[in-house]
């Protein structure tokens, strides 16, 4: 029988959803480029991280015991501080009685700050050689330290041996820390001290060309006389004793506020300047003692040469140092020297004294102005991002790594006690259901499946009616379905053409036109076993059950595309529902086989057209209704998957924007009270939390993963992620075990892993910005094959 909805004459009104169709395609381009930006940009983010913590460009190799063979005498056996005037090596000693206390390896968080109280307390001022990475993740304490009187130098920004690096990566780590200060406290430095370093004699030939180089760029290399040797955390009396010169000599004194436990060196400290100041010892900065040397000379005459090659403090003291341009090609001393400078030790004009309104003892610092001081802020501001994103990221991700973990353990729990509830001998739904059911199958331009269809159907152990409703299809749809119907025999057919109106209204126009009281609807490119509608009605024995969802089976199976798709169908029904239907929230009753009772359907208004999830749409209306939506997994239904990528992203950006479509609708299920608001209490968190939010942030799993993999430690991390494959495989053969399936198909799952999951994350992260961005999505006809015909596998 045939029967046809006339069409009144005139062109039909588009839908709601047809007239978004055109803004819609507009608005997918931009949405999926800010996809890819967000994911650009957390990368970014990641990287700069990794780059400041020395996970990221890290390189730990430090030379020893290198010749120095082809380093100058004088520079080997002259004082700590180093400068190059004309490309000649400059040293200075400091003078007697005057210790410059330099502190390496900072900023650090916990003794930096601890460091500048005490030096606070005694009125004694420090030199600190900063590490660029943690000047930018501790500014703060870099801004109170220059403020407080302090000078501060490089000691590049990863902390790594610079005699082992290329021109371009010396260039960058010293360009890279100038931002930093620039950033922090709005000054570069001409001070500099390479990591690793002591003394002059331990300068070698790989690393004075270095010491050259920069001192070209106007950079003074500072080492030390005395070392503490802090680092040993020998004892508060040997820090002590190291830290001490012998006799009255002066000098540059090592100690360090970070790179490891340093709570000895905060009880030495202050004992140590004690000790020092009662022995006459003044203290100073790198500057000062540069400062009292030309003093010195200048007092004994000596210092004229050396004065007027210096130039005039003015004229150096005030410039400024951009990064990537030499920091001054003049000294230090012409920047500190004159009368001042010989009060440089501790208290009184000497700590705070200045010449032309620049501190004495911080007179290789230089004003920080224009693109170097708004860079340096940049990076601050892009560190200070990295230093919350990441960790918080880190955070997040282990919470959600626990949820996923958890919820597949109570899968399994809660599929385990489904399958071994419903497959008793004594379980019975109640009497046996044999009256007569109707199936409506939705048909749009399914010329290549719509005979299968009807021929598994044809085969049905149980009474039916079939309704095909053709949507307004153009490639002979109905004729074949008629044909076929009566090749097979079938005087149970009606066949129902309308205009295209979308699957809803063909489902709601096949309910109307039902004979029975019970519809079974399945798509027009799926296969039936013959006992399946016999299996699915069963349960509505019990008058709770307002509709049944079914199990669906990937057909085409047998490419690497089906395959990847029938592990997700054999995960997802045979353990997410399992476990929905304990729970009593079923979320979705599959479109290509479901059951629902023609009341129920009626009740909640039929398929809706507001979403693009109707068959979720629906299910979570009969929820809210008050009936019980239960999983048969012994009714199967075979479906022709999406055999190409391009027609699997378009298929599951529906179903997903379409979920968060119906979601949204029915987001007062929250505050439904009694049986009805089951699904807003437990359905609808498990939901959100294990369908969007989780699957949104996993790959970000990945991407951890892979980081921890090239930058951190491959080994652990390669360990971890087969860790978490072991038990997704486990889950997914339990799977496989409880639907009696073939395990061949689990040896295709480390490749899913690796890029059907990442692509279904890409397609969920796409439906979540259209929806976010207020997009609407048409419906999309996918290319069918006809390649699933009798059903496969099928006992």
């Amino acid at each position: 029988m045939t029967t046809t909805t006339p069409s009144r004459g005139r062109r039909r009104a588009p839908t709601r959803m047809e007239r978004a169709a055109g803004k819609a395609a507009a608005l997918q381009r931009p949405r999926v480029i800010l996809a890819l930006l967000l994911l650009l940009g957390l990368t970014c983010v990641m990287l700069l991280d990794g780059y400041l913590r020395a996970e990221v460009g890290g390189d730990e190799r430090v030379r020893d015991g290198a010749s120095a063979g082809k380093v100058p005498d004088k520079v080997l056996n002259g004082g700590p501080i180093l400068t190059f005037r004309d490309g000649k090596p400059v040293t200075q000693t400091i003078p007697k009685k005057t210790i410059v206390l330099t502190f390496d390896d900072g900023p650090n968080p916990t003794y930096t700050p601890t460091v500048l109280k005490i030096l606070e307390k005694y009125d004694v001022p420090g030199t600190f050689f900063l590490v660029g990475s943690m000047v930018s993740r501790y500014p703060s304490i870099v801004k109170q330290m220059v403020a407080q009187g302090n000078e501060v130098g490089i000691h590049t920004f990863t902390h790594v041996d610079l005699s082992y690096q290329s021109d371009a990566r010396i260039k960058r780590e010293m360009e890279q820390t100038q931002l930093a200060l620039a950033g922090a406290a709005g000054i570069t430095t001409t001070l500099f001290r390479a990591p690793y370093s002591s003394e002059t004699d331990a300068i070698d030939n790989y690393s004075y060309p270095v010491y050259k180089k920069l001192g070209a760029s106007g950079y003074t290399s500072v080492f030390v006389d005395t070392d503490s040797d802090d680092w040993k955390q020998p004892g508060v009396a040997k820090i002590i004793k190291w830290a001490t010169p012998s006799g009255t000599s002066g000098s540059s004194v090592l100690f360090h506020d970070a790179g490891g436990v340093r709570s000895q060196t905060m009880k030495a400290l202050p004992q140590y300047i004690e000790k020092m100041k009662a022995k006459g010892y003044t203290f100073t900065t790198v500057s000062g003692a540069i400062a009292k040397n030309a003093a010195a000379q200048r007092a004994s005459g000596t210092g004229a040469g050396a004065g007027a090659g210096a130039g005039t403090a003015a004229g150096t003291s005030t410039g400024t140092v951009e990064a990537g341009a030499k920091p001054s090609s003049a000294p230090v001393d012409s920047a500190v020297g004159g009368a001042g400078a010989a009060g440089g030790g501790t208290g009184g004009a000497g700590r705070n004294g200045s010449r032309n309104g620049i501190s004495v003892l911080q007179g290789a610092h230089r004003e920080a102005t224009g693109m170097t001081l708004y860079e340096g802020k940049a990076l601050i501001y892009a560190v200070t991002v990295a230093e919350w994103v990441v960790p918080g990221l880190a955070a997040g991700l282990t919470v959600v790594g626990i949820a996923v973990m958890s919820r597949f353990g109570m899968m399994l729990i809660l599929a385990r006690r489904h399958y071994r509830q419903r497959n008793k001998r004594r379980f019975s739904w109640g009497p046996t259901v044999t009256r007569p059911v109707t199936v409506i199958v939705p048909a749009y331009n399914e010329k290549e499946c719509i005979a299968n269809t009807l021929e598994s159907l044809a085969k049905s152990t149980h009474p039916i009616e079939v309704i095909v409703v053709d949507d307004g299809s153009s490639d002979g749809t109905s004729e074949i379905a008629r044909e076929a119907a009566r090749s097979f025999g079938m005087t149970n057919v009606r066949v129902i053409r309308q205009e295209n109106a979308g699957k809803p209204a063909a489902l709601n126009n096949g309910v109307r036109s039902a004979s029975y009281d019970i519809v079974v609807m399945m798509d027009g490119d799926t296969v039936f076993e013959p006992d399946t509608v016999r299996h699915l009605v069963q349960p509505f024995a019990d008058p709770e059950v307002g509709a049944v969802a079914g199990n669906a089976k990937v057909g085409n199976r047998n490419t690497v595309i089906g395959a990847w798709q029938h592990i997700e169908y054999v995960m997802g029904f045979n353990l997410d529902r399992r476990m929905y239907d304990l729970l009593r929230c079923m979320p979705t009753i599959p479109g290509a086989i479901g059951a629902f009772r023609r009341e129920a359907v009626l009740q909640v208004g039929g398929m809706s057209e507001d979403t693009l999830a109707e068959d979720t749409d629906i299910t979570i209306a009969m929820h809210r209704e008050g009936w019980r939506v239960v999983y048969q997994e012994h009714a199967k239904a075979w479906t022709e998957a999406p055999a190409s990528l391009k027609q699997l992203w378009s298929q599951r950006y529906r179903w997903s924007y379409g979920t968060m479509q119906a979601l949204w609708k029915h987001r007062k299920s929250l505050t439904d009270k009694g049986p009805s608001g089951r699904f807003g209490r437990v359905g609808m968190p498990l939901v959100v939390i294990f369908q969007i939010i989780t699957p949104v942030f996993a790959p970000l799993i990945d991407v951890f993963t892979v980081y921890s993999m090239i930058f951190v430690d491959f080994w652990a991390s390669l360990a971890m992620w087969f860790a978490v494959l072991g038990i997704q495989l486990l889950c997914a053969a339990y799977a496989f075990r409880l639907d009696r399936e073939k395990y061949r198909y689990l040896l295709m799952m480390p490749l899913q892993q690796l890029a059907y999951r990442q692509m279904m994350y890409l397609v969920l992260i796409h439906s979540s910005i259209t929806a976010l961005t207020g997009g609407r999505l048409r419906w999309q006809k996918l290319k069918r094959t006809g390649e699933v015909g009798t059903p496969a596998g099928a006992s």
